[in-house]
């Protein structure tokens, strides 16, 4: 019986301890486990708040993205109005030299004369010159000289082209001193 005794301790020993074994394997796990957890955690809410960070990057990247569109959508329709308004201005300009030049045509057509002031240094027909008892030429001494009706017409045709042409000159200046450059001085503040 003593053998039976022995061998029964010895079971009992070693089931003993593979049941503490078991019990620390088990409670080892269970540590673990609840380690690990809090790492698992703690990643999430770190990625979380990354994520939560980038969100809020894009966003005031978006946001500054949006005000400056609008601010060159802006500057964009005041540049359009002005030019515009330079656009309006200088039509109306031409429009009324253009009425005065046919004014002036009309009047050619229905016989009436294109005088063109000027002066000359010596004797030269109908046009007066400066004596010796009066002295030199002055511009006061100028006197008219009537044109022929096609000379006058060639007269009125070159005169509306330069009209057109210092008109659009002046449409040109305005829109570089009050657009092109007013706008530069915008963009810089």
């Amino acid at each position: 019986m003593s053998d039976w005794l022995t061998q029964y301790r010895a079971m009992a020993w070693a089931l003993g301890v593979i049941l503490l074994l078991a019990l620390g394997a088990g409670i080892g796990w269970t540590l673990n486990g609840w380690r690990l957890s809090a790492q698992v955690a703690d990643a999430q809410a770190q990625t979380e708040r990354e994520h939560t960070a980038h969100q809020a990057d894009l966003a005031a990247i978006s946001n500054a993205a949006a005000r400056q569109v609008s601010r060159a959508l802006a500057q964009q329709q005041a540049a359009q109005q002005a030019l515009a308004a330079l656009d309006q201005k200088s039509t109306e300009e031409l429009k009324n030299a253009n009425a005065e030049n046919d004014r002036l045509r009309a009047r050619l057509a229905a016989g009436g004369r294109v005088r063109v002031a000027g002066s000359c240094t010596g004797s030269a027909g109908p046009v007066p010159a400066a004596s010796a008892a009066t002295g030199p030429a002055r511009m006061d001494d100028a006197a008219t000289v009537e044109l022929a009706p096609a000379a006058g017409r060639n007269v009125l045709d070159i005169r509306a082209g330069v009209l057109a042409d210092q008109a659009a000159l002046r449409a040109l200046q305005r829109y570089v001193r009050e657009v092109c450059l007013a706008g530069g001085s915008a963009e810089s503040r």
